[in-house]
C-alpha cells in the first residue's frame, strides 16, 4: 500500500480553510440548501505520480452536458453524511470500492447560490487504486485518473470565461475543466502549496462541447437555478 504524500497530510490537518477567500466568499446559509457532497479522490499513478480521479459527465444530460467533474451528488436520505454520500456516488459512477478510499479531510460546505446547494468537498486517498470506469453512459462519458503534474503545468492553466463569467480552467487528457471542478481543484492545489506559476492573463472562452444548452443563448449568462455540479439525481430521472 503506498502512503499518502506529505503533501496531502499536511493539507489534511489545515485549521484555516475558511480564512481561503474561495470558502470565506461562499458560506452556507443556515436554511433554504440542498446539500450534496464530491470526494476529491488522489491516487499514485502506474508511475508513482499522484494523480487525481475526474469523470466527463454525459453530453445527453440536460444540465452540465459535458462538463468535468468530481464524482458525486445529492445526499440521499439513507446517508449517514457527506462522507457516505460521496463514496456511494463514487461507486454509483465509475465502479469504485469505497473500502478502498482513505478519507483524509472532509471540507467546509460550500454554497452555490445558483442552484441554492451547499457542496462538501470530501478529500480522499487510494493507497492501492484498482481499475473504475463508466458504470452508466447515461451519466458519465468518460473517468479519467489525471496526473498532478499535467494539472500543475503552466501551459495548461488559463482564466475560463463566459460572458460575465471568470474562473479557473485546465484542459488535460482532452478535458477542459472549469466552472466549480476547477475552482476547487485550484484550491487544493493552493492549500497544498503546489501551485506554479502562470500566466493569469491568458483567458480562454468556453468550447461549445462543455455547454448546456441554455449557454448556446449569446444573451443569457444566468444559469438555471436547479442544478449544479454535484446534484445531478434530477438529471437521471430526465436522461
Amino acid at each position: 500500500m503506498t502512503p499518502a504524500p506529505e503533501w496531502l497530510t499536511r493539507l489534511a490537518a489545515r485549521a484555516d480553510l475558511s480564512a481561503h477567500p474561495w470558502f470565506r466568499d461562499h458560506p452556507v446559509p443556515d436554511s433554504g440548501v440542498r446539500h450534496s457532497a464530491v470526494l476529491v479522490l488522489f491516487g499514485p499513478g502506474e508511475d508513482g505520480a499522484v494523480d487525481v480521479l475526474l469523470t466527463e459527465r454525459s453530453h445527453t444530460l440536460r444540465s452540465h452536458p459535458g462538463q468535468v467533474s468530481f464524482p458525486g451528488g445529492r445526499l440521499d436520505p439513507g446517508d449517514t453524511g457527506p462522507v457516505d454520500a460521496a463514496l456511494r456516488e463514487a461507486q454509483e459512477e465509475v465502479g469504485l470500492d469505497p473500502a478502498g478510499v482513505e478519507v483524509v479531510a472532509v471540507w467546509p460546505s460550500l454554497h452555490l447560490a445558483p442552484s441554492s446547494s451547499a457542496v462538501t468537498p470530501v478529500i480522499g486517498w487510494w493507497p492501492e487504486p484498482v481499475p473504475v470506469g463508466v458504470v452508466d453512459r447515461g451519466e458519465v462519458a468518460r473517468v479519467a485518473r489525471v496526473p498532478l503534474a499535467d494539472l500543475l503545468a503552466g501551459d495548461r492553466r488559463f482564466s475560463a470565461v463566459f460572458g460575465p463569467y471568470r474562473g479557473p480552467g485546465f484542459e488535460v487528457h482532452g478535458l477542459f475543466v472549469w466552472g466549480f471542478t476547477a475552482m476547487l481543484l485550484d484550491a487544493v492545489l493552493d492549500l497544498a502549496g503546489l501551485t506554479e506559476p502562470w500566466d493569469t492573463a491568458v483567458e480562454r472562452e468556453l468550447p461549445e462541447r462543455v455547454m448546456s444548452p441554455w449557454m448556446r443563448d449569446a444573451d443569457a449568462f444566468d444559469p438555471p437555478s436547479d442544478d449544479d455540479d454535484a446534484d445531478d439525481d434530477d438529471d437521471r430521472e430526465r436522461s
